[in-house]
């Protein structure tokens, strides 16, 4: 059995050959595979890094499985204080499955996942596990078919003639019809991008239990013409009412096989990698729950919008340095709020009248100020049991000389028990007013 690892950000682990430590030939690995991943960074320690003594995990999670041993890196959640570590590590992959679902706009059940699996199973097996579940549950139901067109050359008529081809091709041999006609067909897009998925995870996988679903789905797939993942060609998937009900594994499936929020990667004999950045893993997460939480008001959202350039080139009129806001939100056309996700910890200090927010940070907000004319911005950060009390503004502070007002917040994602409606209860009711 290869040995499994489990992190949080920032911490460390030692590598030599004293107990509790990761042997510096599997370390070597861990290190290799993940300067493989694009959020490594040019210094390639953006995923992990190498220090004199042991591994340092940074702001990126997920799993790393390499050849010899898997490391897994879980966020920065506070849960229970007095849990085991285990249970401890069993919320946060809990929570963490939670900020997917939400992101990427799955339906996840996880009833069905025991607190005993919570605890022995690592993020990427409680992931596979669940596409495996929703797969099989939808195949139960049938396979996906759709009318192929085809072109054949047959001795009895099939569908329609093809008359330029006949004439051309069969001018001097009468005994062959050049047919043109529908077929109903398994063999399409989207069945091809389940057969690649079950394939992925296949290399992917150490639990002996999704190894035999992943067995039994390949199964299930064998008629199916097997395509390279970078060779799918997904723009040819329509769901539509039809197919509804693949909308979930249609995006399960882009999250293991396509770079959108994660990387799946691995040289040749490295291994392979499931890897979040929780900076825009958080940035999403809050914006789908503002947009839950304003939904069916009178406030509009746009997330990642905006667009407006702090400066214009003198020589060519040329707009330079767009911005981005997080989330902005308006009312009649007009911008009421905009809100900027930090995945980092601040303090409340009587000695630090900052309250832990960085300079640049604030620039940043008095920027979009300007630019955008709100009345109202928000640094939206983790709640942390530093911050004391219940999540929600922390702190108020106004523009010099002008009625702006800029505060932080905190958000706790650690409870995730009707966190939309706390968040519009908490940040938007001045708005609303």
């Amino acid at each position: 059995m290869k040995p499994t690892y489990t992190l949080r950000e920032w911490e460390t682990l030692p590598h030599g050959d004293a107990e509790g430590c990761i042997s510096p030939h599997m370390a070597g690995q861990l290190v290799a595979l993940a300067r493989t991943s694009p959020f490594a960074g040019q210094s390639g320690n953006g995923v992990l890094e190498d220090r004199r003594h042991a591994l340092q995990a940074r702001g990126v999670v997920g799993v790393l499985a390499a050849q010899d041993c898997t490391l897994e890196i879980l966020p920065k959640i506070e849960v229970a204080l007095g849990e085991v570590p285990e249970r401890q590590n069993a919320a946060i992959r809990k929570r963490l499955v939670h900020m997917l679902s939400v992101a990427l706009d799955l339906k996840v059940e996880t009833g069905r996942i025991t607190e005993l699996d919570w605890q022995r199973e690592t993020l990427l097996e409680i992931l596979i596990r669940i596409f495996c579940e929703k797969l099989t549950e939808q195949l139960r139901r049938g396979i996906p078919r759709r009318y192929l067109g085809h072109d054949d050359d047959l001795p009895n008529l099939r569908g329609t003639l093809d008359v330029p081809r006949q004439f051309t091709r069969h001018a001097v041999n009468p005994g062959r019809l050049a047919c043109r006609f529908d077929d109903l067909s398994e063999d399409i897009a989207l069945n091809r991008i389940m057969k690649a998925a079950v394939s992925h995870l296949s290399k992917m996988s150490r639990s002996t239990t999704n190894q035999q679903r992943l067995r039994e789905l390949t199964f299930l797939y064998a008629d199916i013409e097997a395509v390279p993942a970078a060779a799918l060609d997904w723009a040819e998937v329509v769901i539509d009412r039809t197919n509804r009900s693949w909308q979930d594994l249609f995006r399960m499936s882009q999250l293991f096989l396509r770079n959108q929020y994660q990387t799946t990667s691995g040289g040749k004999g490295q291994g392979t990698a499931l890897l979040f950045e929780m900076s825009a893993l958080f940035e999403e997460y809050v914006g789908r729950l503002v947009l839950r939480a304003l939904a069916r008001t009178e406030f509009h959202v746009t997330l990642q919008g905006g667009r407006l350039s702090c400066l214009t080139s003198v020589e060519d009129e040329r707009a330079v340095f767009q911005t981005k806001p997080d989330i902005l939100i308006r009312r009649a056309g007009e911008v009421t709020h905009v809100i900027d996700t930090k995945w980092k910890r601040i303090s409340r200090r009587v000695d630090d009248p900052k309250q832990g927010v960085s300079q640049s940070d604030v620039y940043q907000m008095m920027a979009y100020a300007h630019l955008y004319k709100a009345p109202r911005l928000t640094l939206l950060y983790p709640h942390h049991e530093g911050l004391g009390g219940n999540d929600g503004i922390q702190a108020q502070f106004q523009i010099t000389g002008q009625q702006t007002i800029i505060e932080t917040a905190s958000v706790d994602v650690a409870n995730g028990k009707d966190l939309a409606a706390r968040l519009r209860d908490a940040l938007f009711f001045t708005t609303a007013e």
